[in-house]
């Protein structure tokens, strides 16, 4: 019986990443993979489930089969990419109250970033600055949404946008008795 050696997922991980400009992270957000967890498959530490590997060769755009077979693909760019509700990546927040889906592909990263937001009634998606110059884009697709930027705030409601400074703290508030949703761009300049 031959054996062969078992791939090593971390270095082709690493440096797919880092090809795109990711940091760890970055990458965790988009793959919903802990930072730790990344950093311990990078150095080879873990022993990667099979839905973490998934999830981590979705948030690259990289074959399955070239990441076990020691190898990844570029992406080809002249193909139209369909990205399936399983494989698009989910933030949500600690009580599960709020929940963004990340549209923006990962070479974005850092850029411009898109999401989709949903929010229970009353609740609230608050965040601290990001990077200086950086602007966010909401826009409501129903009503009752309170946005604050800095010492700034106002309500918007289905089809508005506010455009804000989101360089210093602000927050996101869902102010009606129904679940709301909207769409968010984060544009670094």
């Amino acid at each position: 019986m031959s054996h062969t050696n078992t791939p090593q997922i971390g270095p082709i991980i690493q440096r797919e990443r880092k090809a795109r400009r990711l940091s760890l992270e970055q990458l965790a957000a988009l793959s919903g993979v802990s930072k730790s967890m990344l950093s311990q498959i990078e150095r080879g530490a873990a022993n990667p489930t099979f839905a973490v590997l998934w999830s981590l060769t979705r948030a690259l755009k990289i074959d399955f089969s070239d990441l076990v077979g020691g190898r990844a693909a570029p992406a080809d760019d002249s193909a139209i990419e369909v990205v399936t509700a399983f494989q698009t990546p989910e933030i949500k927040s600690a009580d599960g109250a709020c929940r963004m889906r990340i549209l923006g592909p990962p070479q974005l990263v850092g850029v411009t970033e898109w999401y989709e937001l949903e929010m229970e009634p009353g609740s609230e998606l608050d965040s601290a600055p990001h990077a200086p110059g950086a602007f966010e884009h909401f826009t409501a697709l129903s009503d009752g949404f309170e946005i604050v930027s800095g010492d700034q705030s106002c309500t918007i409601n289905a089809g508005e946008t506010a455009r804000y400074r989101a360089d210093v703290p602000h927050r996101i508030t869902n102010r009606s008795t129904k679940v709301a949703r909207g769409l968010m761009v984060l544009h670094y300049r």
